[in-house]
C-alpha cells in the first residue's frame, strides 16, 4: 500500500493534488471524503487537517494541507530540476505564480463555474457571473502578457507554476477567452496533459454524482 494518501473528493480542490501526483507517477491512496460534517468535518480527518477543508495528504506520517503548499511539496520532492525549478529565482517565481493565483482568480472562476455551469439554470445568477467575469479581466490579461514568447510561464517547459495555475483556473476552459488568446491555448496545453485528463475524468465524474445540495452548500458557506 502506499505511504502518500490524498484526502478529498476530486470535485474539491484535491483536483490539484491528484494531478501533480499523476504528473509525478507517484502511487497513491485516494480516500474521496466529501465537504462538510460527512467528511471534512469528522474528527478523524479534523486530526490531520483542523481546518476542516480539502485537500490534505498524509504522506508517510507527515501532514500537509492547502492544495497548491501540497502540490509545491510534492513536485519539490519528487521532481527538483524538472518540474520544480532547480534554481532560486525560478522557485520564487513558481511561488510567485501559485500565490498568485489564488489571491487573484481563484474566487473569480468558481463563481463564474456555479452560476454559469453547475448550479442548475434557474438557480444561476446572470449578475453574479457578469461581475465574475469582469473581475477576472485584468489578471486574465495580466497572464496573457506573462505568455508572450513563451509556451509556458517559466520559459519553455512546463513547469508546477503551470499546473498550479492552470489547475486553478481550470474550470475556466469553458469560458470565452478570445480576448486572452495566449491564456486559452496555454489552458488548452496544460489541460491537455496525460496526467491532467487522468484527473479531469476523475472530477468530471465527482461532478456528474455530486447532490444538488452539495453545491447549494458550496456556494452558500463560500458566499458564491
Amino acid at each position: 500500500m502506499s505511504q502518500l494518501r490524498i484526502y478529498g473528493i476530486a470535485r474539491t480542490r484535491a483536483f490539484r493534488v491528484l494531478w501533480v501526483a499523476k504528473e509525478l507517477g507517484l502511487p497513491y491512496e485516494h480516500i474521496p471524503i466529501e465537504i462538510g460534517e460527512a467528511g471534512a468535518r469528522k474528527p478523524e480527518y479534523l486530526a490531520i487537517n483542523p481546518n476542516g477543508r480539502l485537500p490534505a495528504i498524509d504522506d508517510e506520517g507527515f501532514a500537509l494541507w492547502e492544495s497548491l503548499a501540497i502540490t509545491l511539496y510534492l513536485a519539490k520532492k519528487h521532481s527538483a530540476g524538472r518540474l520544480y525549478p532547480v534554481t532560486l529565482q525560478g522557485e520564487a517565481k513558481a511561488w510567485q505564480w501559485s500565490l498568485w493565483s489564488v489571491q487573484e482568480v481563484d474566487r473569480g472562476v468558481n463563481i463564474w463555474s456555479l452560476h454559469a455551469v453547475r448550479l442548475p439554470p434557474q438557480e444561476r445568477d446572470p449578475q453574479r457571473r457578469a461581475e465574475a467575469l469582469k473581475v477576472l479581466e485584468a489578471p486574465f490579461k495580466v497572464l496573457e502578457g506573462a505568455l508572450a514568447g513563451r509556451p509556458y510561464l517559466l520559459g519553455e517547459e512546463f513547469t508546477v507554476a503551470d499546473l498550479n495555475v492552470a489547475a486553478v483556473i481550470s474550470r475556466a476552459v469553458d469560458m470565452d477567452l478570445s480576448a486572452t488568446p495566449r491564456l486559452a491555448r496555454w489552458l488548452e496545453r496544460c489541460l491537455e496533459r496525460p496526467a491532467a485528463r487522468t484527473a479531469l475524468a476523475l472530477r468530471a465524474k465527482a461532478d456528474a454524482e455530486v447532490p444538488l445540495e452539495v453545491t447549494r452548500t458550496i456556494a452558500r458557506n463560500n458566499r458564491l
